[in-house]
């Protein structure tokens, strides 16, 4: 069954899981991809689409990135109120690019395990990432595929391409088709002078300084994939950001060089 394209509006005004916890004190993105356009099937294979099918029919709350054939690397936003030992309401969904039609190439796998960040603060939103392990393995192919982690502290430079399923327009319905949009990397500079005292060790910005091009809240987790190595790798997650698109305010991505030894040393 593909996934019913349905949200849940929390308080506040924020678009995202549905969730009994309060959400971070910085605000989530809205559902969306401003900007953006469809993906084809096998052209980002890595992204995966997080589903809750407790509700009877899936449900999609947030994005991943493929580590390996049992791995998934994720904000830990999108899962610090679920038992991390009994994820198994929650589905990852692989080579999946339109969430209503049946394209014989998706893989679902039930989660068996959740890894968040041993400092994962969800109130300043810092060490947001966490590991989801996978009850049996992916199979790789042309339409699904690892991503591959950068060198431990790079620092990402040009423009990457971020993805996931939200609407096209800030407060709009989800999109049914994967999106993406490129999107420049900030200097540690510019990101902390749009975000004043709340840009950590393990944060980077990357967005269009006149707005308008975005990743947003249903997007949260999924991959920021940057291309200035010799092979595409997985250089940020989506994490938080003021608004969605606006001028002056780009997106918050988790580091994910920084996270490199974390992540192996979980990730077995």
């Amino acid at each position: 069954m593909k996934t019913h394209v349905l949200f849940v509006l929390l308080v506040g005004g924020a678009l995202a899981a549905p969730s009994t916890r309060s959400r971070p004190h910085r605000p989530i993105h809205p559902l969306t991809i401003v900007g953006g356009n469809n993906v084809t099937l096998g052209e980002l294979p890595y992204q995966v689409n997080l589903q809750d099918i407790s509700y009877g029919f899936p449900y999609h709350f947030c994005g991943g990135s493929i580590k390996s054939e049992l791995w998934v690397v994720t904000a830990a936003h999108c899962v610090d109120d679920i038992d991390a030992n009994n994820p198994d309401f929650i589905q990852a969904v692989a080579g999946e690019v339109d969430q209503v039609v049946n394209e014989a190439s998706e893989q679902v796998i039930i989660l068996s395990r959740i890894i968040i960040h041993e400092n994962y603060d969800g109130f300043a939103i810092i060490n947001d990432i966490a590991l989801l392990k996978l009850s049996s393995s992916l199979t790789f192919n042309e339409f699904v595929q690892p991503l591959p982690l950068p060198p431990v502290d790079h620092n990402s430079q040009g423009d990457c391409v971020v993805s996931g399923w939200g609407s096209t327009t800030e407060g709009g319905d989800p999109s049914e088709i994967l999106q993406k949009v490129t999107l420049p990397v900030w200097s540690d500079h510019d990101c902390g002078n749009a975000y004043p005292n709340e840009i950590e060790a393990g944060m980077f910005c990357a967005g269009v300084t006149d707005g308008g091009q975005d990743a947003c809240g249903g997007d949260s987790g999924g991959p920021l994939a940057c291309d200035d190595l010799p092979e595409r790798y997985l250089a940020g997650i989506v994490s938080w950001g003021y608004g969605c698109g606006q001028p002056g305010f780009p997106g918050v991505y988790t580091k994910v060089s920084h996270y490199v030894d974390w992540i192996n040393s979980h990730a077995v």
